[in-house]
């Protein structure tokens, strides 16, 4: 299995994991702004880098470049945790009543 899926996988259980423990439902948009506040953050640090130690190459053009990448794939991965958070709230729902209707 190649990398970017099986962290794919992670972050999908993980983001059962909290959706089932943290009670209520999820405020979905603000984990989605926060993770493009933190992609771009990270590609801008990564594009500086990559302009300043890469001979030849262009810093704005660097900075641009891996600060879409980033973007793109934080957003990826986030998306995954938000499918998570999804079926963690369905779980805690039905599992939650299961044990209301038994006491």
């Amino acid at each position: 299995m190649a990398a970017d899926a099986a962290l794919a996988l992670v972050l999908l259980f993980l983001g059962i994991v909290y959706g089932y423990t943290r009670p209520g439902k999820e405020d979905r948009v603000a984990i989605l702004k926060k993770a493009v506040l933190i992609g771009v953050i990270l590609g801008i640090i990564l594009g500086l880098v990559i302009g300043i130690v890469v001979p030849g190459t262009s810093v704005v053009g660097a900075t641009v470049g891996t600060t879409i990448a980033v973007l793109i794939t934080v957003v990826i991965f986030t998306i995954f945790f938000i499918v998570g958070t999804f079926i963690g709230d369905y779980l805690e729902e039905k599992f939650k009543k299961k044990e209301q209707k038994q006491q």
